[in-house]
């Protein structure tokens, strides 16, 4: 059944296969993968898939699309097919992000405080006064161990010679952790001999590593530190990771008006009263965290919250703040800030990118916008995109106007034709681009990187966006033992 999958496959033309070298030759690493995958009948797959499905639904593994003002709960789509990476390949991805976390929480610590890297002209001046996500309340903020970013996402992805390329940093509430360890848990159900045979590690330390790194770094020397995660409600689009994560390391979840602060310190209102809360590892924006001192009409947050983080009686996680290093006008200089920083060359490449607020830049990508990316600085979700090659003469020329009302509000990349991988639609193997979100956990400790991630999927045909909110999926991410 495997060689018809093979025989029936086609590659997209310039496109680096995650599993496939051509389209009669699959990769070595997934040999193992696919001498045990193919003693599967179709009819068996077929049920596989049907399971996934209403193991997805029966656990409430979904995320919510907000379309014309209303929230839709829907499942996460979830591939069974999964992505796979050699242990010389993760080798090299570990020590990549590593790397950029170390310099960019040094440019955090030094952003907030003595800004050398803007005096030495490194980073200009105005594009980190121009972000609006350099807050200046958190100058000169004690910031416990100098750790900033406790908790990062970092994208990736592949271009067609199979080079890594990092798409953004996630250093403020990254999300999609929770659907990693979910993809594995479902993968162990639906193919429960594969994993332990094709020697594949495990994730599912990240809640336990989260957990340790939270209690070490509470502002109090008590054993048994008071740890909330803090959530903007059920009505955000990622509530679910929210309560899985707060259930597996066994934490209180908490909104805002659990929350109360007396004499800088923060306290959660209990049936037995008060309890001081030493870490909060929050999931609400920095705008909405303190209606005292950033947006005044939150209710989401906690009134005298950034008092007591200034007077360093509560840990908050990630740090506030953080926005500034994953501007993606900031994005631009991070190679710099590693050889200024750390003075070693990046190991892991930024995609090339262009500053529309600088004229010739400007002037370059809309003379060649059919083979651009356009993006919002401070967009998500891959909303307000423009993909030049699929993009209208009208929408282009109306996104040009936009663009022109605030050119530092964006940035342009070339088009990366991101890596395919394999995935099991209709009955038939078909390929799909992906991305790669490994998370990365700082604490006291050093960082730690759980060998694998969230491989995000688009799963329309053609498509290069793999944002759940814009039609995409997931699936299983297995890291090989060496």
């Amino acid at each position: 059944m495997i060689e018809d999958f093979i025989k029936n496959y086609l590659n997209h033309p310039k496109t680096y296969d995650e599993m496939f070298l051509n389209s009669d030759r699959y990769r070595d690493h997934y040999s193992n993968f696919i001498n045990n995958f193919s003693k599967e009948s179709l009819d068996n797959l077929n049920k596989k898939e049907e399971l996934a499905k209403k193991l997805f639904m029966s656990q409430g593994i979904t995320f919510t699309v907000y379309d014309s003002g209303e929230g839709i709960e829907k499942i996460f789509p979830f591939d069974i097919i999964p992505r796979i990476i050699t242990s010389t390949e993760w080798s090299f991805i570990e020590k990549g992000i590593k790397q950029r976390l170390k310099a960019l929480n040094l440019f955090l610590k030094d952003i907030y405080s003595n800004q050398f890297i803007l005096k030495d002209q490194i980073v200009p001046i105005n594009v980190i006064y121009s972000c609006p996500h350099f807050l200046r309340e958190m100058h000169n903020v004690n910031v416990l161990h100098d750790i900033y970013i406790h908790i990062a996402g970092i994208d990736l992805i592949r271009d067609h010679d199979g080079t890594f390329y990092v798409l953004e940093d996630n250093l403020r509430t990254p999300s999609g952790v929770s659907y990693m360890l979910e993809n594995r848990e479902i993968t162990k159900r639906l193919f429960p001999d594969l994993i332990p045979q094709c020697g594949v590690r495990s994730v599912t330390e990240y809640p336990a590593i989260l957990y340790k790194n939270l209690m070490s770094l509470s502002p109090r020397a008590v054993s048994n530190p008071t740890i909330v995660l803090l959530s903007p409600g059920m009505y955000n689009s990622a509530y679910y990771e929210h309560t899985t994560l707060a259930r597996l390391m066994g934490v209180e979840l908490v909104e805002g008006r659990d929350l109360v602060v007396k004499n800088q310190k923060v306290f959660m209102k209990t049936t037995t009263g008060l309890q001081q809360v030493d870490v909060i590892y929050r999931r609400v924006d920095d705008d909405y965290l303190d209606p005292l001192v950033f947006n005044p009409n939150s209710v989401l947050g906690v009134a005298g919250l950034m008092g007591a983080y200034r007077k360093g009686n509560v840990a908050i996680i990630n740090a506030i703040g953080n926005g500034v290093a994953d501007d993606k006008a900031v994005y631009t200089y991070v190679p710099d800030m590693i050889r200024y920083y750390l003075n070693e060359e990046p190991i892991l490449k930024n995609v090339p990118t262009y500053q529309l607020s600088n004229k010739d830049e400007l002037d370059y990508v809309f003379a060649n916008i059919n083979t651009m990316v356009i993006k919002k600085t401070n967009g998500s979700g891959g909303y307000g995109m423009l993909m030049g090659h699929a993009a209208s003469e009208q929408e282009t020329e109306e996104y040009k106007i936009e663009v022109l009302k605030d050119p530092r509000n964006f940035i342009a990349q070339p088009t990366i034709s991101l890596s395919s991988a394999p995935c099991f639609i209709n009955g038939k193997l078909a390929p799909r681009r992906i991305d790669l979100r490994p998370f990365a956990l700082n604490g006291p400790d050093g960082i730690s990187i759980v060998p694998g991630g969230l491989t995000r999927v688009a799963l329309k045909e053609g498509s290069l966006v793999v944002n759940s909110s814009q039609g995409g999926g997931s699936k299983d991410t297995w890291v090989l033992t060496s």
